[in-house]
């Protein structure tokens, strides 16, 4: 597909989401731009959520993953949904009991302010390396098929990547991103249909029953792993590290839960999250079930490309079609925008409420500050996309993602639990050393797990080993 015309989607595309923000920001006050004056419709939130949850990692590297880990994956995928079963019935009610903008006030509640601040800056941190992971793998598919043809160099491509976010959700915040990840959802579904149904007709698979008998008679479409305790994929550690997953990268993540919030009550955000957590597990069917139907278009005409660059080389070969490659472009964008424009207007939000705490000043001030941070926040997110550059050449993203989180949630799962399932406690001002110290403590042992386990490999159950030190760090200062 030719560059210019490319371009010439892509800024089409933007113009639609600068139109919906434009009806959507007219209300530039802090109430929209963090809860959406709570009146969201709950069926928009959740369709929504599906993209947002996605993003492009899963866009680009789920598929690209199947030919080395089958559809292991879907063994964490379930452990999402049971995961997505604890935020709705444990989590939720709590949040809307006590009327929060940021989650992470439950922690000054609970414990104290240091609690608090080290809850927010473990979201903060978190939060910017899984929204800098998932920008970056974006950043680098536009570069390759773009960019590189006018030689402008990855970090000016970058700086383009989080303006155009920025450019449409400076004024409306979460209030505009409700519908735009709407819209982006719907495209990166119909990206994905149309793809399946190019490389189907390729394989002479000309059915929805041959697609299905083609699946179901592949070695790559093994999904349950019981043979080997050591494997990182092995049934029981990918379920419970899915789950975990979930109840820490969704339900204690200010950007996820950012957007139950804007429901009108607690019924509607419920029926919003099991809704989206049904849909989810079907979707990354579809995204496996694509992954394996690539490897096999690949091998069938002896394309090279390998985990993430798979799906992308594929296509934007010109026997695919200019439609097809066109969806494929839509899609990437959909899925890499609709999960990085609440991560950049949720870590806004966390650090005007729970860093400086904005509320404290008044309505001139609070507005004039919030667009400071945003700005902030995009300049911090091309530095860290830049520096990811450096350090990861031939990986697949999502590993990668979720190996991150497994040692910057932990803390926030151990800080939480404690404080759900326990009445003690802290002798709050020692509360900072727990959240650092557990994580450390997790990395050298997961660095050194075979030889200290007799062979046994940790994957990622590394986050509920972190959470579980967390927790029992907090124990060691609780007040007596």
């Amino acid at each position: 597909m030719n560059p210019s015309l490319i371009i010439i989607l892509i800024l089409g595309y933007f113009g639609v989401l600068i139109s919906i923000s434009y009806f959507t920001g007219k209300e530039d006050s802090n109430a929209a731009f963090f809860k959406a004056n709570k009146t969201a419709p709950w069926y928009l939130v959740a369709f929504g959520m599906i993209g947002a949850s996605l993003s492009g990692v899963t866009f680009i590297s789920v598929p690209g993953a199947v030919e080395t880990k089958q559809f292991g994956y879907l063994q964490v995928v379930l452990g999402y949904f049971f995961g997505y079963l604890v935020i709705a019935y444990v989590l939720l009610p709590i949040y809307y009991k006590l009327n929060l903008t940021s989650i992470y006030t439950y922690l000054k509640d609970r414990f104290g302010n240091t609690s608090y601040k080290t809850g927010a800056i473990a979201f903060l941190i978190s939060r910017t390396i899984g929204a800098a992971f998932r920008l970056f793998l974006v950043a680098k598919v536009l570069q390759l098929l773009i960019f590189d043809n006018y030689n402008i160099p990855f970090a000016l491509t970058v700086i383009i990547t989080i303006a155009l976010i920025w450019l449409y959700t400076f004024k409306g915040g979460i209030k505009t991103i409700i519908f735009t990840d709407t819209l982006q959802t719907l495209f990166m579904l119909i990206s994905v249909v149309v793809t399946i149904t190019f490389i189907a007709s390729q394989l002479d698979l000309h059915s929805v029953q041959a697609v299905y008998s083609n699946v179901k008679n592949s070695a790559m479409s093994k999904v349950f792993f019981f043979d080997d305790i050591n494997n990182t994929q092995y049934f029981i550690k990918s379920f419970l590290a899915g789950m975990f997953i979930t109840i820490t990268m969704t339900g204690l993540d200010q950007d996820m839960m950012q957007k139950n919030l804007t429901c009108k009550n607690l019924k509607e955000a419920q029926k919003n999250m099991i809704t989206f957590s049904v849909v989810l597990v079907f979707v990354n069917i579809l995204f496996l079930v694509l992954g394996l139907m690539l490897t096999q278009y690949a091998s069938k005409y002896g394309i090279t490309a390998k985990k993430d660059d798979l799906f992308p080389a594929i296509a934007m070969l010109p026997e695919i079609g200019m439609a097809t490659s066109a969806f494929f472009l839509l899609g990437l964008i959909a899925a890499a925008y609709s999960s990085a424009d609440s991560a950049l207007a949720s870590l806004t939000t966390s650090f005007c409420m729970d860093i400086i705490e904005l509320d404290k000043k008044t309505a001139l001030k609070q507005k004039q500050v919030r667009k400071k941070v945003h700005i902030i926040i995009s300049i911090v997110l091309v530095i860290v996309i830049i520096l990811f550059d450096a350090i990861f050449k031939s990986v697949s993203v999502i590993w990668e993602l979720f190996k991150a989180a497994g040692y910057t949630y932990g803390p926030l799962l151990g800080l939480f639990a404690f404080g759900i399932f326990t009445k003690q406690h802290l002798k709050d001002k020692y509360v900072w050393i727990v959240a650092l110290a557990a994580p450390l403590i997790s990395y050298v042992l997961n660095a050194n797990s075979m030889r200290l386990f007799n062979g046994y490999q940790i994957g990622f159950e590394i986050l509920i080993i972190n959470g579980l030190l967390t927790f029992l760090g907090l124990i060691l200062i609780r007040r007596k």
